[in-house]
Formats: structure tokens, sequence, C-alpha cells
């Protein structure tokens, strides 16, 4: 079966939600969010916050694989930072040239270096030479700033430079994250570099999964904002999907009440609603459950009385004490 991985996805995908979505089942391994490289060797309290995964043998609790990602556009920088990383032994080292996030753009991070492939080049090399051979070193990115008559060029660069496996995201920096991705293109520039291409990009059900292999020629696919619509798809896709969608929300309620409890222990209480409500927020494309939950939820912003409200909705969360 072609590898299906889970995608990086800043401010959506942490820990948390990789555990609850690795629970559900079907990849082959995720990557976190970025760590932002900026001038300074961090300390390994930075790597273990954004993956705690990597004190439990840089495995989420399901046992997926968890590789860490690094954004940055200083060279020696990155490769120290890498060599510190790789001492805490991670499952892989990825590097973002993906994020079209202005924020991120405005400071020479992600997307916007792929004006520059000479700098990937430098970057990549810098890091494979820090990178210990043993550890999977990968890198991510889209197909360009405006248009993708660089990506080419830049896959090259990342290729030439060490990497040894490339994800594609299927859309410009300009285009972010408005549809269509143009998985065409992905196979573009796969014929033409060295290393293993993994398609990424709109992936929300099974029939995008095929047409996505068919058009990018790519066995491999990266889930991305679908994973968390329907934690279920990756499962779908290997035809192990729970047999009803009454048996899909069950187990989605399981794994909510997991989540919310996970997310109390690592955030304030007051930022917990949240953090369920961007869930269900995503959830409602799949389940109409979730738009029922969520109309109810939505105003609520006190920890107390949302976890009621959730457990009036059927999520399997014990009465306090």
């Amino acid at each position: 079966m072609p590898r299906l991985l889970l995608a990086p996805m800043e401010g959506l995908v942490d820990d948390v939600m990789r555990d609850a979505l690795t629970r559900a089942g079907g990849y082959d391994h995720c990557v976190t969010e970025f760590i932002r490289i900026s001038g300074s060797l961090l300390p390994v309290r930075a790597y273990t916050r954004v993956s705690p995964e990597l004190e439990n043998g840089s495995r989420t609790k399901a046992g997926t694989p968890v590789r860490v990602q690094l954004l940055g556009s200083e060279p020696a920088c990155m490769a120290e930072n890498a060599a510190r990383l790789a001492g805490l032994a991670p499952a892989g080292i990825d590097l973002n040239f993906g994020c079209p996030a202005p924020t991120v753009n405005r400071h020479r991070g992600g997307a916007a270096l792929l004006d520059e492939p000479e700098l990937l080049f430098e970057i990549a090399a810098a890091v494979r030479r820090a990178v210990p051979k043993g550890i999977p070193f990968t890198a991510k990115m889209r197909l360009g700033v405006r248009d993708a008559t660089r990506a080419v060029e830049c896959a090259q660069a990342l290729a030439d430079g060490g990497a040894e496996e490339l994800v594609i995201h299927g859309r410009t920096k300009l285009d972010g994250y408005r549809p269509p991705a143009h998985w065409g293109e992905i196979a573009r520039v796969a014929e033409q570099v060295k290393v293993p291409v993994v398609a990424n990009g709109e992936v929300w059900k099974p029939e995008d999964w095929q047409r996505c292999r068919s058009e990018s020629g790519r066995g491999d696919v990266m889930i991305g904002r679908g994973a968390v619509a329907d934690p279920f798809l990756a499962r779908r896709i290997r035809g192990d999907a729970p047999p009803s969608s009454e048996a899909c929300w069950t187990e989605l309620l399981g794994m909510i009440a997991v989540y919310w409890q996970r997310v109390l222990t690592k955030l304030e209480p007051r930022h917990c609603p949240g953090r369920v409500k961007q869930w269900l927020l995503l959830l409602e494309r799949n389940y109409p459950q979730a738009t029922q939950m969520l109309a109810q939820v939505r105003a609520e912003r006190d920890p107390l009385r949302f976890e009621a409200m959730l457990r009036c909705h059927g999520v399997p969360l014990a009465e306090a004490a």
C-alpha cells in the first residue's frame, strides 16, 4: 500500500491533535508544526515543546513516527540547530519551504524562499552535513511564490543539497489554500528530480486521493486539513473505516473526549473551548452531528460549562467529583 502521511499544519495540528488523528489510525508518519530558527541555537526544550513525542521514541502514543520540521533562512544556523535536534533522535528532520503565512514570509521563512533556489541548496546542504545519515532528511515546498516557473529549479536545488525526499504542495504561496491544488504540476516537477516526491494538497475524500495520485503520478500522498475534517480518512482510503456514519460518530465522540482532556493539561482552561470549536468547524464538513454540537457550544467560553455541554452531546466525559 502506498504511504499516507499526516501533514504539518501550524495552528491546527499540534501534538494533541497528532495524538487524536494517529489513534484513529492509517498514517505511516506525521510531521510537526515548524520550529522557527532565527539567529540562535535553541535549547532542547524548544524542540520537545513542539514535539513532546521526542521523549517517547519520537512516536505518538499510538506508535506513529513523528518527524520534526525546521523553518529558517540562515544555512549555518539551520545546520547548528539540526545537529542539536538530531541528538534527540527524531524519526526524521524536515525543512519547511511551504508555509504561505505573511507573518512568516515577511521574515524570510517558508514559501517566500522559493524565489531563491541557490539559498535552498545552501540550506539543504548545510543541514545534510549536520544530520547523520541514519535520520531521514526531507523537505516540503510549494510550486513557487507567484507561479510554478521555478518549481523544478527549487526542487532540484533541495535534492542536490541532500534532501532524500520532497513533499510538494500543489499550490503557490499566493494561492494560499484556495482550491484547486495543481496536482499535474507536481507530476511535471517530480519527473525532473532524482529523489522520491510525495503529493500534497486538497485531499478531502478517498476520491480526491485517487485523483491526486492519478494526476501527480505519485503513489505517496500527504494529507492536511482533510485529515482533521475526517479523522477516518486514512482508514477509508485503506478500506478500514468504521462500518457506518453512526459508528464513525460514536468513535469520534470518544476521540473528542480524549482531545478535550489532553488540551486541558496543555493550555490555560480559558483557551481550551476554542480548540474544540476549531476542530468542530472542520468536522462539520463531514458530520452533521458536529454542526449541531457547534451550534450549541459556539458562544460558550467557560470551560466548566463547555465541558457540561459536551457531555450533553454524548462526549463520554466523567462527571466532576
